[in-house]
């Protein structure tokens, strides 16, 4: 998909592309992405859709096999040494000494910053102090992750790449670090998450972008992405009579009719695990809809009142086979 881009766009990625070896399929293909200054965006997509490798080729960590990557207005590889003061990278793996205590750590990539951001404040805002005597390599995956969000955030970083930022914590926590991206975009900075969990993009995200066998799908603000918010949706979820999933795209035109004939104007849409019926709820709706279901042979599992998710539109988008 096109990629439209602003003065004020911090990362710019045009028709990336990364392979792993000669004659190797594509990682990312052809990827285009852009994340503003001052707004939080969320890359979301499957294992092995290229959401890693994109965000390695903005952090300099890898070299594009095509196409360009800006990160304010830098090449990532070629002006590294100028551009990572201003850039703060969280990894999956924490990228942190492994046999040295967690505070000692935190003070030693501190250290790399001319102004670095008072390490006690960091230390309370994000429970650091209950394991600061404690060497990296036995921290749990929620304090290994509070510890990498600290050391990415303490350089006072323009651009921040957050790789699942709250992947492991408990609620409290994952709520701390939700306020420190908040407030790290209130200040102006930029910051790229990569996440699994639809709930963290829905919380944090001003922009959104669905990432699949290394293209971007859809890209936008969240408004834009779910769709607008017409009127009362009607979801009904659905199996076959041997629990299968049912085929849905077969299934909508038939509902459709059968609403329509009793004078409810609808439209239905197929979803990842049932319909959607963008239509004001109506009281006749559980008996007409069951009763089109045993005519169907599907069993009806659901039926209620909500608003399309992030996770439908993800499910939508990429399927729901396992990766």
């Amino acid at each position: 998909m096109p990629v439209t881009t602003a003065p004020e766009d911090a990362v710019v990625v045009r028709g990336l592309v990364k392979r792993y070896g000669r004659g190797a399929p594509a990682a990312v293909d052809g990827l285009d992405l852009t994340a503003a200054r001052g707004r939080v965006t969320a890359v979301l997509g499957p294992n092995g859709a290229g959401k890693t490798t994109t965000v390695e080729c903005c952090e300099g960590l890898r070299s594009p096999d095509a196409g360009s990557v800006r990160v304010l207005g830098l090449d990532p590889v070629r002006d590294a040494r100028t551009l990572r003061p201003r850039v703060g990278v969280m990894l999956q793996d924490g990228g942190l000494p492994s046999t040295v205590p967690s505070a000692e750590a935190l003070r030693h990539v501190a250290a790399m910053y001319a102004r670095p951001r008072p390490v006690e404040e960091l230390t309370e805002r994000l429970g650091l102090g209950s394991f600061a005597r404690t060497q990296v390599r036995r921290l749990s995956g929620g304090q290994r992750q509070r510890l990498a969000l600290a050391a990415a955030l303490v350089g006072r970083p323009e651009v921040v790449f957050l790789d699942e930022p709250s992947a492991g914590m408990d609620p409290q926590a994952r709520l701390a670090v939700w306020d420190l991206v908040r407030e790290l975009r209130d200040s102006g900075a930029t910051v790229l998450v990569t996440t699994h969990q639809m709930a963290e993009a829905e919380a944090l995200a001003d922009h959104v972008v669905v990432v699949d066998h290394g293209r971007a799908l859809v890209a936008g603000s969240l408004t834009q992405v779910l769709g607008p918010e017409e009127g009362e949706r009607v979801r009904v979820t659905l199996r076959g009579p041997d629990g299968a999933p049912p085929d849905l795209p077969r299934l909508a035109p038939g509902l459709a009719d059968t609403l329509r004939g009793a004078g409810i104007p609808v439209a239905v849409t197929p979803t990842h695990d049932g319909l959607e019926l963008a239509s004001p709820a109506d009281p006749r709706l559980l008996h007409l809809v069951t009763g089109w279901a045993v005519d169907a042979d599907v069993v009806l599992t659901s039926l209620g009142t909500g608003r399309r998710t992030l996770e439908d539109v993800f499910l939508d988008l990429t399927g729901r086979s396992l990766r």
